[in-house]
């Protein structure tokens, strides 16, 4: 990963940013500040800021979660399960700037270690997530509707 950038523990005080990035790069898939601030709160551990020059750079947020069962999109969660048969990837964003620095791949082997990775990509991204060791599963019809027609739920094992 590039020296200009480095991962930390996402803060509350970083969240404005991580919406207004969140927000700029899904366009597509806008979600209210309330989402990212429950998922920091509920599961600190699994948020992660990315600092680089000029600021806040990324960011990912994940969770325990049911394996095969992601939540909707800009749904609250209320908590997180007792018996979670899942690590599941919120979102992951890269600012432009920080695109190609190995920041993403760096972030997502610090997750490595969960035995079941469940993630949705959208856009452009599924290619991504396979060089990172997903593959495409099946769901149940409509549980990706929040998400859009060309998404698609990923899973790592």
């Amino acid at each position: 990963m590039s020296p200009d950038f480095a991962w930390r523990r996402m803060r509350p005080a970083d969240l404005p940013a991580v919406e207004k990035l969140g927000n700029a790069i899904h366009l597509d898939h806008p979600e209210d500040a309330e989402i990212f601030a429950e998922r920091l709160h509920l599961c600190p551990e699994g948020c992660h800021a990315l600092d680089g020059p000029a600021g806040l750079a990324g960011y990912i947020i994940s969770h325990p979660w049911h394996a095969s069962s992601p939540p909707a999109l800009n749904t609250l969660l209320g908590t997180l399960p007792a018996c979670p048969s899942t690590w599941y990837i919120h979102d992951l964003a890269l600012h432009p700037t920080a695109r190609g620095t190995g920041a993403a791949q760096t972030i997502v082997a610090t997750l490595a270690a969960q035995p079941r990775i469940d993630l949705i990509a959208v856009g452009a991204s599924p290619r991504f997530w396979a060089r990172q060791g997903f593959r495409p599963a099946s769901l149940p019809t409509g549980k990706l509707s929040s998400y859009g027609a060309a998404a698609q739920f990923m899973i790592r094992e």
